[in-house]
């Protein structure tokens, strides 16, 4: 069996796609038209997900959930935002309970 793929393995590769050539790389063409529409993609992905996960749907939800995952991976690499910066959140988040951190964010 193979080493297992991780979110920090698609990091990775985002990172070395974005700096292919566009007409060789989706990342890069992806990163190339913009937050807008990087935003877009993710946020249509993220539709066909829940679209899947109501229709309870395992297999399309499985690879709706990748797309969501690679999308915001590209949207991440895009805003400057590391995998890293959003595990470092969500430990910080962990430290109290859901509805306490809620209660601490300033609108």
């Amino acid at each position: 069996m193979t080493d297992a793929f991780s979110l920090d393995d698609l990091a990775a590769l985002i990172a070395r796609r974005a700096a292919a050539s566009a007409d060789q790389s989706y990342t890069r063409s992806l990163l190339e038209s913009g937050t807008g529409r990087i935003a877009k993609k993710f946020g249509e992905e993220a539709v066909e997900a829940v679209i899947a996960a109501a229709e309870r749907d395992a297999g399309s939800l499985k690879m709706e959930a990748a797309d969501v995952l690679y999308h915001l991976l590209v949207l991440l690499q895009d805003g400057g935002v590391s995998l890293q910066d959003v595990i470092d959140e969500l430990a910080r988040r962990t430290q109290q309970s859901g509805h306490q951190e809620k209660a601490s964010r300033t609108s």
